[in-house]
């Protein structure tokens, strides 16, 4: 899985560039991820608008993510897909976290 980091003021701008967030990526995007948290990065917006499925692991894992920032950060999804959107209501997980449009390029 790839993922493109840039800082944007206070905010750590990850790119997910992988279709799905799933049982086979979520390890490894923990990983990459917790070094990001490890890292002092405490407001982190993913541009999840590459992704098209996101499965219980792979939400599993934002709450990790969100758990190991201690309550001294946050995390904004930002291009959720329709599918992957509709996963957060049902699970209410959008009242956990910040959901953002896709931001618009010129």
């Amino acid at each position: 899985m790839q993922l493109d980091i840039t800082q944007s003021g206070t905010d750590t701008i990850v790119a997910v560039h992988a279709p799905r967030l799933d049982a086979s990526f979520a390890p490894q995007f923990k990983t990459d991820m917790m070094a990001i948290v490890n890292g002092g990065a405490r407001r982190i917006v993913l541009d999840m608008s590459a992704v098209k499925l996101i499965d219980s692991s792979g939400l599993g894992t934002l709450v990790s993510i969100l758990k190991a920032l201690n309550g001294q950060g946050s995390i904004v999804i930002r291009g959720a897909s329709p599918t992957v959107l509709g996963l957060f209501k049902l699970t209410r997980m959008d009242r956990v976290f910040t959901i953002e449009p896709a931001v618009a390029t010129a």
